[in-house]
């Protein structure tokens, strides 16, 4: 009888254990990021990334490494560092195609899968000079472990979740 009851709720009880890790997980990695990008934009605020002539690579290699090895794939990080005129100027929105799941007139399954898989924005770095206003974007495309259908946290057609941290700071007044 025992042995029939655990049979009986094995299956949610472990379902429910999977989502509540994976979820537990996406949120750490979630937060990290954003910790590792206001950790690495810090450098820039102050002029230390400018004076160093710290280069997009090695600004990904900073964000990457603050990630503390939750982000495994450093060439998945879209990293944006741009310079606008007015706090007003600044757009913080995640560089990809949402609806990219349907294939296109002539387009097979397999092309709008890769449509999706690329961003839709090039990378950029220019952290600008002192009093410069700078917004500084990082996205990762995050592998969902545990997919529940509909239910699961992958906000992408192809099972994955965007993970994204953005800073928006005026640097200070150095001397370049």
């Amino acid at each position: 009888m025992t042995a029939i009851e655990f049979g009986l709720l094995a299956v949610p009880f472990f379902s429910i254990l999977g989502a509540i890790l994976e979820t537990s997980l996406v949120f750490l990695s979630g937060q990290v990021l954003e910790s590792a990008v206001q950790d690495a934009s810090r450098l820039i605020r102050t002029g230390q990334a400018q004076s160093a002539g710290m280069n997009a690579a090695a600004f990904k290699d900073l964000v990457c490494d603050g990630t503390f090895g939750l982000i495994r794939d450093c060439n998945g990080l879209h990293v944006e560092v741009r310079v606008v005129n007015t706090f007003n100027d600044v757009n913080v929105s995640a560089p990809v195609n949402w609806t990219c799941a349907a294939p296109g007139p002539g387009q097979t399954q397999a092309q709008a899968d890769a449509a999706c898989a690329t961003w839709t924005r090039p990378e950029g770095y220019s952290p600008g000079v002192g009093s410069s206003i700078v917004t500084v974007q990082v996205y990762y495309k995050w592998p969902v472990i545990v997919p529940f259908g509909g239910l699961g946290l992958s906000n992408l057609p192809d099972g994955r979740r965007v993970l994204g941290a953005a800073a928006v700071f005026r640097n200070e007044p150095f001397i370049s």
